[in-house]
């Protein structure tokens, strides 16, 4: 692959650290900048490097791997991707067609080798931190799993106000209308209509037998965004008895609000646009209007509850914006 005229080389590696714990205990991956222009988490695992490193941390057991910056040519560029998301169709490439295949390779390697992942990610618009979670307990086709409960204290340990889940079984309900829509040839285009497309990080973390939650550690660029990271490894490695819990404040003592992903809503032309500039769980109420395509259809909540990912500059057949309502579910 060629060279870009916008950064001089193709990075050609992935910088990868690992503290092995002279005691048994588990196997934990954390990873930063799946998406290149998200660092709270490069700056958070680097500063935890640093105290393993001059023994202000000491690891009591276990094996704790880092990646810090897990797309490199995103990061190098400064934005999302580099030559697409690498956080969706996430698998070992037959045949590795651009960038990110390139990087799957090794990086889906790393994922089965151990037991939970602690993903950091930031995202555009204002708004707190939040987790996200996977499913239920099931033997289902679309993402069997026998984590729940263990998934579920990883999620409620990080500190988050607010957990959400039902991404995969959501992405699979758009997938579904996106296939009856022809695309307009591109790779992004074939990549979208590709029923794998949803998996990530931590849906390929699940498919070989770990669980891991993505933590939205706050806006891009909110100075506190770091500090928030860098709690959530130490609770994470507290929660999981591979350092003392005097490292780190507990987690709040009230219990974070649980929301389930329903719905996904694809842009489908240019001209698509919000009623107004929404924010990540704004609530909507059945029949407000959220937004209006080009030929002037209005687009409405067909239920009680929050917007989620409202991506104003979504491509057209790319998703637009979630659906989410409350949740039943117990975190144990």
């Amino acid at each position: 692959m060629s060279s870009r005229p916008d950064t001089p080389a193709l990075p050609a590696f992935l910088r990868i650290h690992q503290y092995a714990g002279l005691k048994p205990g588990p196997r934990l991956l954390v990873t930063a900048a799946v998406h290149g222009n998200e660092v709270c988490g490069v700056a958070a695992i680097q500063r935890v490097m640093a105290e393993l490193d001059s023994g202000a941390l000491q690891l009591r057991g276990g094996t704790l791997s880092f990646i810090p910056i897990v797309n490199p040519l995103a990061h190098q560029l400064g934005r999302r991707e580099g030559d697409r998301n690498l956080n969706r169709n996430l698998r070992p490439p037959v045949v590795p067609q651009d960038f990110e295949d390139r990087i799957a390779g090794p990086l889906c390697r790393w994922l089965a080798d151990h037991e939970v992942l602690l993903d950091l990610h930031s995202f555009q618009g204002q708004g707190k931190p939040f987790a996200m979670l996977g499913p239920r307990n099931n033997r289902g086709e679309l993402e069997p799993f026998a984590h729940e409960q263990a998934e579920g204290l990883l999620a409620a340990c990080v500190g988050t106000e607010r957990i959400v889940e039902g991404w995969l079984s959501t992405y699979a309900l758009g997938l579904q209308r996106r296939a009856e829509r022809a695309g307009d040839g591109s790779r992004r285009a074939t990549l979208q209509q590709d029923p794998h497309y949803g998996v990530g990080t931590t849906e390929y973390m699940r498919s070989r037998g770990g669980y891991g939650i993505t933590l939205e550690c706050g806006q891009h660029a909110d100075p506190e965004a770091p500090e928030f990271a860098y709690k959530a490894i130490l609770r994470v490695l507290v929660l999981l008895g591979m350092v003392d819990a005097e490292v780190v404040a507990p987690r709040p003592a009230s219990a974070p609000e649980l929301l389930q992903l329903y719905e996904v809503v694809d842009r489908e032309h240019e001209g698509d646009r919000f009623e107004r500039a929404w924010a990540s769980f704004d609530p909507v109420i059945k029949g407000q209007r959220i937004g209006t395509r080009h030929d002037g259809t209005p687009v409405l909540a067909p239920a009680d509850g929050r917007i989620v990912f409202p991506a104003v500059n979504a491509q057209p057949g790319s998703e637009w914006f979630y659906l989410a309502r409350a949740s039943t579910r117990q975190l144990g």
